[in-house]
């Protein structure tokens, strides 16, 4: 028989549903039925339907919103790098090269103790209102530590990124084109049975274009989906590479030329935007109102890794977007949820629309706004994952 749980006592719901008020779908002293981990139903609390409800929680006028979709995280890793962050809060500026020292650590660590660390990084998205995430490995850069951590991550997500791509690694100083062969080929074959998407750093100091491509295309031929990341240190061609190869995102956008923003406006691509990096490395804030006026879709993401971005925080994410990225509360939720669930190509998360995934964050708010009002307060007080 069919469950049913009637969510009651809604102050605000946000849906996302153009039925409902406003670009958020909004529904004010609102219910929402969920019928075997699909929303079935979403309205008035008064015109609920309560026969046949197996359970009713009632939240006491608390707002509701979907959960939240963290499109870019790095969450199998070893070690620690808070000694770099002091150093660049002193002054010292970041560079790619940093990834490497998490790359030494991670190949050391053994599967138990990356297990135990991932456990405790999805407990604490989960406790921030995150119902869905990415995974990338790019942290180990041989053929065993790359096949381990996409296993690993696999457990958790079905989104996962093989990113085997995120810099050369030390053995390969001077060889970079080698280490390509060996990212197309024995590599890819032990890692695309547990990935979704393959994803390159295409940056000076990481992967060139022509190399990029290569890795990309290589990666698609095997039923992967394309991500790339690029213009995060400075201006380069990743974004037109991502558009060309038709990318579902790409992710950081620094740096964006106005023929890169003319480019995304005109694709299907997503220009994921990770606020974290820019508070934790200094560089500059992506100009979100920019890209949105241009008519870009924008995801925001955690990028949560040890190096350049080292939060699990959606709320905070939604925060500094709304205070130092040009973005109205409304856009940053919807790029934290409807625009995460498109830089996945996903229309089953991100909305409370029927039919969708009951997946949904209750907060000690009486609206959204307080995501953004309320920085650094803990105001999820329960995410339901369907």
């Amino acid at each position: 028989m069919p469950r049913a749980t009637l969510l009651t006592g809604i102050g605000e719901l946000v849906t996302f549903d153009p039925s409902h008020e406003g670009p958020l779908g909004v529904v004010r002293d609102a219910a929402l039925l969920e019928v075997d981990g699909r929303v079935e139903w979403t309205g008035a609390a008064s015109a609920a339907r309560r026969a046949d409800v197996d359970e009713i929680i009632d939240v006491g006028g608390a707002a509701v919103i979907p959960g939240f979709v963290d499109s870019h995280t790095h969450l199998v890793f070893g070690g620690d790098r808070s000694a770099e962050f002091e150093a660049r809060m002193a002054g010292r500026p970041y560079s790619a090269g940093g990834i490497r020292s998490t790359v030494a650590a991670t190949r050391e660590a053994s599967e138990d103790t990356l297990r135990a660390r991932l456990a405790h990084l999805v407990t604490e998205l989960r406790a921030q209102g995150t119902t869905t995430f990415e995974i990338k490995s790019g942290y180990g850069l041989t053929v065993r530590d790359e096949e381990r951590i996409l296993r690993l991550a696999r457990v958790v997500t079905p989104e996962t990124t093989f990113l085997g791509a995120h810099v050369v690694p030390a053995e390969y100083a001077d060889r970079a084109d080698d280490y390509v062969d060996l990212v197309t080929g024995a590599m890819l074959d032990a890692c695309a049975p547990h990935a979704r998407w393959i994803d390159v750093f295409c940056e000076t100091g990481a992967f060139t274009v022509e190399q990029s491509r290569r890795i990309l295309t290589a990666g698609a031929e095997r039923g992967l989906g394309v991500r790339v990341h690029a213009s995060q240190l400075g201006p380069g061609d990743g974004v037109a590479l991502a558009v060309e190869l038709d990318a579902a995102s790409v992710d950081h956008g620094t740096y964006l030329t106005d023929t890169d923003v003319d480019l995304l406006a005109a694709s299907r691509t997503v220009a994921t935007l990770l606020p974290g990096v820019e508070f934790s490395t200094r560089h500059p804030y992506p100009d979100a109102r920019r890209l949105i006026d241009a008519g870009v879709r924008v995801a925001l993401a955690s990028d949560c890794n040890p190096g350049s971005s080292f939060t699990s925080s959606m709320p905070f994410c939604i925060a500094v977007a709304v205070r130092d990225m040009g973005m109205t509360v409304p856009e940053a939720l919807r790029a934290a949820t409807l625009g995460g669930a498109e830089a996945l190509r996903r229309d089953d998360v991100g909305h409370l629309r029927r039919g969708a995934r009951a997946d949904y964050a209750v907060l000690d708010a009486p609206s959204y706004v307080h995501l953004a009002y309320r920085p650094g307060v803990p105001l999820v007080v329960r995410t339901h994952v369907a």
